[in-house]
C-alpha cells in the first residue's frame, strides 16, 4: 500500500492539470467577441474527452450568434446562449491534436433596423454548429502516457488552428435577427503559448497570443438581399498565473479589424475594436472545473462602435481511461 500511495500522489497532481487544460480546451464560445479563453491550447494525454456546459449573458449592438460581429448602429441586443460540446485529444504525427464540436442554444431580442424597415424581435432555438480542429507544430511531442504528461512542459508552443461553423441553426429570412447565419464562415488561426518561468502546479504562467483571421461566405437571402463580408483580423492576448493549485486567473484582451459588410453593394462600418476582460477558473474535483469570465468593448461610445458585454459562466467534465484506471487501482 506504501507503494501504491506513492504512485497515486504523481496521478493526483496529474489530474489536476489534465482537468485544467480539459476544461480550457473545449471551452470555445467563437461567437461571442471571437475570442476564446486563457489556457485553451494547453496540452494534455491523448485520448482524453470532455463535455462543457456553458452559460452566457451578453447585451451589446451585434448579434451574438454571428462572428463577423456585424453592427446595427443604436441597436440594443439582450441575449442568453448556452452551449454543449464534446471535445478530444489525440496524437497525429505524433503531434498533440484536438477535435471538438460545439453547439449552441438559445435566446435574443431587441430592435434592429434592415433594409429600410425596423423590427423589434425576439427569437430562440438553435445557431450553428462549430467543428474545431488543432494540432500542434512547434512544441512538446503528443503525450501518449502518464510519464509523458508529468513531464510536459509547454515552453514556447505554436499550433494550427482551423474553424468552420455549419449553417444549419434555425434562420427565417424574412427578419435580419437570427441564430442561424445562413453562410458558411471559419478561422485559421496560430495559436501562441510561451511559458513563464517554472512549471509548478500553483505556480505556472503563461502569456498566450492568438493572430487569426475569420472568412465569411454570402449570405444570398437577407431579408430578401444580398449579404457580403470582409475577411476579419483577430487578435487575442492572455495572461495567466495560478494563485493556488486549483484556482487560476488571466488578464485577457482582444484587437478586432477588418469585416466590412456589404448588402446588396451598399458598404457598413468595418470593426477598429478593442476588447478587455478577466477569467477565473477553479477544480472543483478530479473530473470537474467552474470558470468565471467577463469580457467587454471599450472605447465603444460612437454609434457605430462595436459595443458588447458578455459575462460566462461554464462547468466542464472530463474523463480519461488511463487516469480513471489508475484512480480505481489506488482506491482498491
Amino acid at each position: 500500500m506504501k507503494n501504491c500511495g506513492g504512485f497515486m500522489k504523481p496521478v493526483a497532481w496529474l489530474w489536476l492539470v489534465v482537468a485544467t487544460m480539459l476544461a480550457m480546451g473545449v471551452l470555445c464560445p467563437s461567437q461571442v467577441l471571437a475570442q476564446v479563453p486563457a489556457r485553451f491550447y494547453w496540452k494534455t494525454l491523448s485520448n482524453a474527452s470532455a463535455v462543457p456546459l456553458i452559460v452566457e449573458s451578453i447585451d451589446g449592438n451585434t448579434n451574438p450568434f454571428d462572428s463577423a460581429h456585424t453592427i446595427t448602429p443604436g441597436a440594443d441586443f439582450e441575449a442568453t446562449l448556452a452551449l454543449a460540446g464534446y471535445a478530444r485529444t489525440l496524437s497525429l504525427f505524433n503531434r498533440a491534436a484536438m477535435i471538438a464540436i460545439l453547439e449552441p442554444v438559445g435566446r435574443i431580442s431587441g430592435e434592429v433596423t434592415a433594409a429600410g424597415r425596423t423590427f423589434n424581435q425576439s427569437v430562440s432555438g438553435f445557431g450553428d454548429p462549430m467543428l474545431e480542429f488543432c494540432i500542434n507544430l512547434l512544441g512538446p511531442p503528443a503525450q501518449k502516457s502518464i510519464p509523458d504528461a508529468l513531464r510536459y512542459e509547454p515552453g514556447f508552443s505554436v499550433d494550427l488552428l482551423v474553424d468552420l461553423a455549419v449553417p444549419v441553426g434555425e434562420y427565417d429570412d424574412d427578419q435580419p435577427l437570427n441564430l442561424g447565419q445562413n453562410r458558411w464562415y471559419g478561422r485559421f488561426g496560430i495559436p501562441i503559448v510561451w511559458q513563464l518561468g517554472a512549471w509548478v502546479p500553483g505556480r505556472r504562467t503563461t502569456l498566450e497570443f492568438l493572430p487569426a483571421v475569420w472568412l465569411f461566405g454570402d449570405n444570398d437571402d437577407y431579408v430578401g438581399q444580398t449579404m457580403e463580408t470582409d475577411p476579419m483580423f483577430q487578435l487575442d492576448a492572455h495572461l495567466t498565473r495560478d494563485f493556488t493549485e486549483h484556482f487560476w486567473g488571466s488578464l485577457d484582451g482582444a484587437w478586432y479589424s477588418g469585416g466590412e459588410p456589404t448588402i446588396d453593394g451598399v458598404s457598413g462600418e468595418k470593426l477598429s475594436n478593442v476588447g478587455l476582460g478577466f477569467t477565473l477558473g477553479y477544480n472543483i474535483n478530479d473530473n470537474l472545473n467552474l470558470t468565471f469570465s467577463y469580457k467587454s468593448t471599450i472605447d465603444d461610445d460612437d454609434p457605430d462602435d462595436l459595443r458588447m458585454d458578455m459575462f460566462m459562466v461554464s462547468l466542464v467534465y472530463g474523463w480519461h481511461p488511463l487516469l480513471e484506471g489508475a484512480r480505481r487501482l489506488g482506491e482498491e
